[in-house]
């Protein structure tokens, strides 16, 4: 029978309907193998694969399969995960513990803000031990050290914000300096200018403030005002420095040297100042300027054979002087000279009889010049020689005695400056000072000259001084030309606490009357305790006892001075 067109569709039907539970039977068999659990990394595109596993040599690199010892690659699941096709998948929401704070416990164990340490603060040392994270490796041109040195571990107060130079929520500002004195005072800024200011008031007992050989003590009070004033330029410099005081006692003394009564009190009240102002202009880089003005005001010594008899008060002399000179440069080597001229003036004496008496024969004016060579060897060390010439100058050709005290003058000396790792600084020197008088029958004054100024910081907490001068001053004594004073002091400051200093000074020196047998020495030891109570007001106690021996009969003498004061500064 011959089939149709229906016959043949007929035919393909029922093959495909017979073919498709085999295709079914396939399926399902290929999808049994690949059944997997559903699970959270089911789909994700970090998931391993099933069919190869991971440390199967079809997995590794040619490289890796023709190295034996190359490690095997690490599994899919530990690799980077590739970025998705589409992008980025964006975050929707906030994030867990969004807004917490940066200090305190956190939940999710994340990285905290590590804390903000000052200059001056320690840093901790990371730990040492089992499951501590390593350390970096020390590089090879590190020098290495057995232990930090105390410099770098010693415990130091932490540097405010505002020292610092920076403050959170505000602008930059300019670092502060770093104040190392606590206590001390912190003055005030007029323009350019530091100024600081204080005033110290005491009050005591003097056992014997007319230094006679017959004691007779007087209570007594002291005021000393200063001022200190410091240019704050870039270039050139100003400083003015000005220190007094006023020592007044309540009653005057009555006795004479010999003990025998006066015919009226004698006034010893004395009054003291000594001020300069220092100038530096800063033509270049290594020439410089200078310029010091500078005045003294002060009375005869109690116990001095300059003081007349039958004063009835200590005449006040006064000292006006200046000096204009250069400083030059030539890299190492420094070289300075200079001007001076100096002015000396005495009042009239004031007499236990109701008269006056001239002092006209002691005024005097002096001019001189001064040079100084250093040469700097190396950081710290600065040898330098030094001379000095002057000519004196009275108003009156004669003195008192018949003697003519015009005279010519001067020294020379040597030594050097040094900083020997800031434990001692300071400067010494030796020379020799020699003078010259118009009238022949007194004879040259002469000696050696010796000047140093020694800071030895001992401990921090401790610092040691020693000060030394040698000076040649005028007289009045018939015969004698001159005196050749040399000082020596020594001084020793302790801090228990920052506010607790204990000082303790002995003082002694010896006095040359070149021209005549009289030769004195003087002692003075002395110890002091300053309370701080803070930076403003300090309390202050003194213990002073000074000795006068003298080589002349009748002229030695004893005092001792307790005082007791308040120091306000600002």
């Amino acid at each position: 029978m011959r089939a149709g067109p229906a016959t043949g569709r007929n035919s393909r039907a029922r093959v495909i309907r017979a073919a498709l539970p085999c295709l079914a039977l396939i399926v399902l068999t290929e999808t049994a193998a690949e059944a997997q659990t559903v699970t959270p990394d089911l789909f994700s595109s970090r998931r391993a694969s099933q069919l190869t596993p991971s440390d199967s040599p079809l997995r590794r690199t040619a490289a890796e399969a023709n190295d034996p010892l190359a490690s095997p690659r690490l599994p899919e699941n530990e690799q980077p995960a590739p970025p998705p096709r589409t992008g980025p998948i964006p975050t929707y929401g906030l994030p867990a513990a969004n807004g917490a704070a940066d200090t305190g416990y956190d939940s999710l164990n994340r990285r905290r803000k590590q804390p903000k340490y000052y200059p001056a603060q320690a840093r901790p040392k990371p730990p040492i031990g089992p499951g501590s994270p390593p350390r970096p490796a020390i590089a090879a041109n590190t020098p290495l050290r057995l232990s930090i040195p105390p410099s770098a571990s010693a415990h130091k107060t932490p540097i405010p914000p505002a020292m610092a130079g920076t403050i959170a929520g505000q602008p930059p500002r300019k670092r502060l300096k770093v104040d190392d004195d606590p206590f001390g005072a912190v003055g005030d800024y007029a323009g350019s200018f530091l100024i600081k200011s204080a005033v110290e008031v005491s009050a005591g007992y003097d056992t014997n403030p007319g230094r006679l050989a017959v004691q007779q003590g007087r209570p007594l009070y002291v005021v000393a005002p200063e001022f200190l004033a410091v240019s704050d330029w870039e270039r050139h410099a100003l400083v003015a420095d000005l220190r007094g005081s006023f020592t007044g006692y309540t009653s005057n003394l009555t006795p004479n040297a010999d003990g025998t009564p006066l015919s009226a009190p004698l006034d010893i009240d004395r009054p003291n100042f000594i001020g300069h102002v220092d100038g530096r202009l800063d033509v270049s880089r290594d020439t410089r300027l200078l310029a010091q003005g500078r005045l003294f005001v002060s009375t005869d010594n109690p116990g001095s054979p300059n003081v007349q008899a039958g004063l009835a008060r200590y005449p006040v002399y006064t000292t006006v002087g200046s000096t204009i000179g250069v400083d030059q440069s030539f890299n190492r080597l420094q070289v300075s000279a200079g001007a001076t001229v100096d002015r000396t003036d005495y009042t009239n004496s004031k007499l236990t009889d109701g008269t006056s008496s001239t002092n006209d024969d002691r005024n005097f004016t002096q001019y001189g010049g001064v040079g100084r060579v250093s040469y700097e060897l190396r950081p710290g060390l600065k040898p330098f020689v030094e001379m000095q010439g002057d000519s004196r100058v009275h108003d009156l050709r004669l003195d008192r005695s018949g003697y003519a005290r015009d005279s010519s003058g001067g020294y020379a000396k040597g030594g050097t400056s040094f900083e020997f790792s800031r434990l001692l600084t300071g400067e010494i020197a030796a020379g020799y000072a020699m003078r010259d008088y118009a009238d022949p029958r007194l004879n040259r004054l002469e000696g050696l000259l010796v000047s140093s100024s020694l800071v030895w910081t001992a401990t921090p907490l401790t610092t040691a001084k020693f000060v030394s001068d040698t000076t040649i001053t005028e007289t009045t004594m018939p015969g004698t030309s001159g005196v050749l004073t040399h000082i020596y002091t020594v001084e020793v400051d302790h801090d228990f606490r920052r506010w607790l200093t204990a000082i303790g000074k002995f003082t002694w020196g010896n006095l040359d009357y070149q021209g005549n047998p009289r030769r004195d020495k003087i002692y003075t030891l002395s110890g002091e305790a300053i309370y701080k109570l803070n930076r403003n007001v300090w309390l202050r106690g003194t213990l002073q006892r000074g000795w006068l021996e003298s080589n002349i009969p009748g002229n030695n003498s004893a005092s001792t001075v307790m005082l007791l004061g308040v120091r306000v500064q600002n």
